[in-house]
């Protein structure tokens, strides 16, 4: 069964702290589930204290990272973080993680930057702490990463057993990985491929095999970076220094189709936006959002 549209909005953060509440009570008064940030260290703002600060000055919004950075943080001591913004936004945390994907930020601190299949192998342990803080009274954990002792897993969250977890990938083992563990899974294509539906259908089957049961509980998300509504009320700003888009113009009707479409094929239902999409993007999800 289809799962119902919300809608969220990817930012890197803004030049104060007034426009970056201004971003997150507009997103919110346009029927936006979500405001989400990356965790780079070139961004102006640093993730957690940036979403405390959005999710105060709001009643409904979701806040989540888009993604923290496995590798820039112990995950024990970021669960502590997250429960607690969890507990005072009264359950509004959505939790992304990733394997991190530019060796700068992690040069730029003095940490290792590892291949891709220690960085995976990393992550698929800090997961389990992440986790086991969330649901147990206390955080034992021994493994080839992360050496966790007698920790007591404080605050208790709202959210249980858990705040939702996201990951995407396009690798099939962390894909893999993501269906046992996440809760909403973005399955993306390699860096510079062309949009290709039966290359993501493909690696939802991966999910699929590695779900079981689980499967039909998995929300399914994915970023429509490049859609410019022709007959949306704003122009479209796209972020400087994010992915590279190419602009797609449609009307808001023929963005609906497309919309409902990914969702019956691939079954797709969370999208993200850039801010730079905010206004422009609204008719949409007025049309959508929850349906």
């Amino acid at each position: 069964m289809a799962k119902a549209f919300r809608f969220g909005v990817v930012s890197a953060g803004k030049p104060s702290g007034a426009e970056w509440i201004t971003l997150a009570q507009r997103a919110e008064a346009l029927g936006y589930s979500s405001l989400l940030m990356p965790d780079r260290t070139v961004t102006p703002f640093a993730v957690v204290p940036a979403l405390a600060a959005a999710a105060t000055a709001t009643k409904t919004l979701h806040v989540g990272s888009y993604v923290f950075c496995n590798g820039l943080h112990q995950p024990a001591l970021l669960a502590r973080d997250l429960a607690t913004l969890d507990l005072l936004s009264n359950g509004r945390v959505e939790i992304g993680l990733g394997a991190g994907v530019a060796e700068s930020d992690f040069q730029q601190v003095g940490l290792p930057f590892g291949s891709a299949g220690e960085r995976v192998s990393q992550l698929e342990e800090a997961l389990h702490v992440i986790k086991q803080f969330f649901t147990d009274r206390m955080v034992n954990f021994s493994g080839k990463y992360y050496t966790i002792q007698d920790l007591p897993a404080m605050p208790r969250a709202v959210q249980q057993p858990h705040p939702p977890i996201f990951i995407g990938s396009a690798g099939r083992r962390l894909l893999s990985i993501a269906a046992r563990e996440a809760d909403i899974i973005a399955p993306t294509l390699g860096w510079g491929e062309a949009v290709d539906e039966e290359k993501l259908l493909e690696k939802i089957n991966w999910i699929r095999a590695a779900a079981g049961e689980r499967f039909e509980q998995i929300e399914f998300s994915q970023t429509n970076f490049n859609i410019v509504l022709t007959d949306g009320p704003a122009e479209v700003s796209f972020l400087r220094g994010g992915p590279p888009v190419q602009p797609s113009s449609m009307s808001s009707e023929q963005a609906i189709e497309y919309l409902l479409r990914k969702r019956e094929k691939l079954g797709f239902s969370y999208i993200q936006v850039q801010e730079g999409q905010l206004e422009n993007f609204a008719p949409v999800v007025a049309r959508l959002n929850g349906q």
